[in-house]
């Protein structure tokens, strides 16, 4: 299968690419604004350089292509201080490129969005039927983004697929990935480099969290399966595990502790409205995809252990 995957060289596609290679039958194409030859980390693929702003260089890259993952995007902080230009990052371009898939005869069209359009705080229990409500820049701006694939997957232009991504951790593909504003990530370096942990909550507040192992897996999963498993299109994809985030933080200490031979020490801020993140519940459902013949690894403690080495490695220091 030939694949391209926008935004390859980014934190969840150059992982993806790895993972996609190591299947046999898959030719990788990593997009990319910038670089022009195969990475070190991934010398297998091919890059094709992206011209957002030109429909035949767009079209020209979809040739022969079997599947594209649009992964490009811009991230929440960027987001939040430019809510026009994460209109055109999220919205615009996606449906640029989806376009261009179209022309191209693309049999199948995968887009990452994210949890976080269903509210800006996620809680209770989250089916792909819960009405998204959440006004931030980067949620509405991956919903114009959603609209345009889920509707040219309805009209049958494409088989369209719209992934919500819950809270992916893990090591990145290289270093130079802009992935460490990420909790898991923020808080493995915090205990690589100070040897302690500080959270800005009280630590209460539950996340869904997803290895990014399991994220690839499943991404994978959904270009394989039929057209009829495909339904709608629209699927949750979370790691079915919400603990607080103080939970994630001891988590991490007891595999520092196991890695490293180091005790970490955890600090937590307060929140105004402590008492009722006490009894908060989060349930990110992904039984549409999970019907579908998927299953999860849930391997937090390799995923967690081979980010903490990465880290010690590669030396980094946010």
């Amino acid at each position: 299968m030939k694949i391209l995957i926008t935004g390859g060289f980014g934190y969840l596609g150059g992982r993806l690419a790895q993972h996609l290679v190591s299947k046999s039958n898959n030719e990788i194409f990593l997009g990319s604004r910038i670089e022009t030859s195969p990475p070190f980390w991934l010398p297998e693929a091919r890059v094709v350089k992206v011209n957002w702003q030109s429909k035949k260089e767009l079209e020209d890259m979809c040739v022969g292509m079997d599947a594209v993952v649009h992964l490009a995007g811009m991230n929440a902080q960027d987001c939040a201080a430019d809510f026009v230009g994460a209109l055109r990052a999220n919205g615009v371009l996606t449906a640029s490129m989806l376009q261009a898939s179209i022309q191209q005869k693309v049999k199948r069209f995968i887009y990452l969005s994210t949890a976080h359009v269903y509210s800006d705080c996620l809680t209770g229990v989250i089916t792909e039927q819960v009405c998204p409500v959440s006004t931030h820049p980067y949620a509405t701006s991956h919903r114009a983004g959603e609209d345009v694939v889920y509707a040219a997957h309805k009209r049958g232009d494409i088989e369209g697929v719209v992934v919500r991504l819950s809270n992916g951790f893990g090591m990145p593909a290289h270093k130079n990935v802009n992935c460490w504003m990420l909790l898991v990530n923020d808080l493995c370096s915090q205990a690589i480099t100070n040897q302690s942990m500080r959270l800005r909550s009280s630590g209460k507040q539950r996340r869904d969290f997803i290895t990014l192992s399991d994220a690839c897996r499943a991404i994978e999963h959904l270009l394989k399966i039929s057209i009829t498993q495909l339904g709608d299109g629209l699927f949750n994809i979370g790691g079915m595990w919400s603990p607080a985030l103080l939970e994630m933080a001891q988590r991490i200490g007891e595999r520092v502790l196991a890695v490293m031979g180091n005790k970490v020490n955890i600090a937590c801020g307060v929140d105004q409205n402590d008492t009722a993140e006490g009894v908060q519940v989060l349930n990110y459902k992904i039984d549409k995809l999970i019907a579908t013949g998927f299953n999860l690894k849930l391997d937090v403690d390799q995923e967690l252990d081979q980010l903490l080495k990465f880290l010690v490695k590669q030396k980094i220091v946010p």
